[in-house]
């Protein structure tokens, strides 16, 4: 049976001017084992502090979680946050507990909201922007701040202003089936190209140029004539002499000796 552990609190000043003083429940948290009483004010001690958490989880509103989920991440957070918590440190709770809950809502768009790969070091440049473009628009009313305001502003380089503006825009990705801004229902997708064969036609040449080499020189000059020379088997035969029958035959021999060197280096 779960029974009700309230907690006093007192007119200590903190940094949230209703923060709860739960120093001497934390104390008793510590000492009890695990057990209806312990549970009972563990829960306790979340719902007091949970205001703290759901504030923190409002600073991160309009980066495309709703606010309910945010707040649900930051109750996660501030759960950690109590069970890790250890008073005999020294520390207050609130000082633990904030560095607990925004990593713990940072990490939850980390791995789930960013929708392309960004290494963490281009995500640290896009915060650093995005906080500098916030502060500095109150400076430069009218007009979005230069990308030389936004990097002495950060002390950051120009290019690692841009990196960070580039990767703005990968927090969320457009559908294909989006409208091109300035088009007439013109979609994204449709920008799209398809496949080239030319580029088969590039890698074939690459991967039968070997093999051609390797012929003799006759076998060579048929093949050239043939398909770079654009002459029939008849004028090449006139050419080099011979029968048509003969230049088939040979024509026939090399597309053999060419198909199984193909395939015994792809097998």
């Amino acid at each position: 049976m779960r029974c009700a552990m309230p907690v006093a609190s007192s007119t200590k000043p903190h940094s949230h001017d209703d923060a709860p003083d739960t120093g001497k429940a934390f104390e008793r948290l510590a000492g009890l084992s695990e057990g209806p009483e312990r549970r009972a004010l563990r829960d306790e001690l979340v719902r007091l502090w949970l205001p703290m958490a759901e504030r923190i989880a409002v600073r991160f509103r309009g980066r495309g979680e709703s606010l309910e989920d945010l707040y649900q991440v930051a109750a996660l957070g501030l759960v950690k946050a109590v069970d890790h918590y250890e008073p005999d440190r020294g520390r207050a709770f609130e000082a633990y507990a904030v560095p607990t809950i925004t990593g713990e809502i940072k990490r939850h768009f980390r791995d789930h909201m960013w929708t392309l790969h960004v290494p963490r070091r281009v995500q640290d440049l896009r915060n650093r922007v995005r906080g500098a473009i916030k502060e500095l628009a109150q400076t430069t009313p009218g007009r979005a701040p230069t990308v030389a305001e936004i990097a002495a502003h950060t002390r950051l380089s120009e290019a690692e202003v841009r990196t960070g503006m580039e990767a703005l825009e990968c927090f969320s990705a457009l559908s294909l089936d989006a409208e091109v801004a300035g088009t007439d229902g013109y979609a994204l997708g449709d920008s799209l190209g398809g496949p080239d064969p030319g580029f088969d036609l590039v890698i074939d040449r690459a991967a039968v140029k070997p093999c051609l080499e390797a012929l003799p020189e006759r076998e060579r000059t048929i093949l050239y004539l043939r398909f770079f020379g654009g002459m029939t088997q008849s004028r090449i035969a006139q050419q080099l002499g011979i029968s048509q029958m003969h230049v088939s035959r040979l024509l026939s021999g090399c597309f053999d000796r060419l198909r199984e060197e193909l395939l015994s280096e792809t097998g």
